[in-house]
C-alpha cells in the first residue's frame, strides 16, 4: 500500500500537463514576437541607413563635380567647332536641370583616349525602376562635343525624389539667380557663378511625417572662362 501511494503521488495529472503546455506556448509566443520585432526593426534601420547613404553620396558627388566645372573661351576660327563648353542651369519640369563641362572625369582603363574633361547633367525624370515616381539622374559623356546637353549615358542617383532645385550666386551682383547660361549673350557668357546652392527634397522613408529637404552649397573656383591662346588667320 505504501508503494502504491508513492507511485500515485509520482504521476502527473492531465490538468497539470495542460497548464504546462499553456505556459510553454505563452513563452514560445513571446520569444517569437520578440524575434520578429527585432528583425523588423533591423530591416527598418537598414532601410533608413541605405536611403540616407544614397542621398548623402549623391549630394557629395554633385558638390565635387560642380566644383570642377569650367568653360573655355578658346577657339579656332579656321576650323568648324566640334567642342563646346557650357554651363546651363534652368527650370525644367519637376525641378532644375543643369548641363555643364567639368574636369571631373576619371579614366577607368589604361591607355584610354580620354582626358579629365567631360560633359555632365543632373535632372529629374521618371524613375525607370518605379513607375509613378521621379528620380534624380546623372548623365555623363566622357568626351566634350558640340552639344553639351545631349549624348553619353544616364544613371539614377537617387530614387523617389520630390524636387531638385538649384540657384546660382552671381559674384558681380551678389544675388542668387534661378538660371545661368554661358551660351547666350543675354545670359552670363564666359563666366560661372561663384557658388551653386543645391536643394534635394525626398519623401519620408516611413511614409509618414514631412518630407526630408537637404540643402548644401559648392564653390566654383574657375569663375571666368579659360583662354590660354588666341588663334589668328
Amino acid at each position: 500500500m505504501r508503494r502504491k501511494r508513492s507511485a500515485q503521488r509520482a504521476g502527473v495529472t492531465l490538468i497539470e500537463v495542460m497548464v504546462a503546455m499553456t505556459i510553454l506556448a505563452i513563452v514560445a509566443t513571446l520569444l517569437y514576437t520578440g524575434f520578429v520585432q527585432t528583425a523588423n526593426n533591423k530591416k527598418r534601420i537598414e532601410g533608413d541607413l541605405e536611403r540616407n547613404h544614397e542621398v548623402r553620396m549623391a549630394m557629395e558627388r554633385m558638390v565635387r563635380e560642380l566644383s570642377m566645372a569650367f568653360v573655355s573661351a578658346q577657339g579656332n576660327p579656321l576650323m568648324t567647332p566640334t567642342i563646346k563648353s557650357a554651363f546651363i542651369g534652368k527650370e525644367d519640369g519637376d525641378g532644375s536641370r543643369i548641363d555643364f563641362t567639368s574636369f571631373s572625369h576619371q579614366r577607368l582603363y589604361r591607355d584610354a583616349h580620354e582626358s579629365d574633361q567631360n560633359e555632365l547633367s543632373y535632372f529629374v525624370t521618371d524613375d525607370p525602376d518605379d513607375s509613378g515616381k521621379d528620380a534624380l539622374v546623372r548623365r555623363e559623356q566622357n568626351r566634350i562635343d558640340d552639344d553639351p546637353q545631349k549624348g553619353g549615358t544616364a544613371q539614377v542617383m537617387v530614387h523617389d525624389v520630390e524636387s531638385f532645385e538649384l540657384s546660382f550666386l552671381d559674384p558681380m551682383t551678389g544675388e542668387w539667380l534661378a538660371s545661368w547660361d554661358t551660351t547666350q549673350a543675354a545670359g552670363q557668357p564666359n563666366r560661372l557663378p561663384s557658388q551653386v546652392r543645391i536643394t534635394l527634397t525626398v519623401p519620408n522613408i516611413r511614409g509618414q511625417g514631412p518630407a526630408l529637404k537637404i540643402t548644401t552649397r559648392t564653390t566654383l573656383p574657375l569663375t571666368y572662362a579659360l583662354n590660354h591662346a588666341t588663334y589668328r588667320r
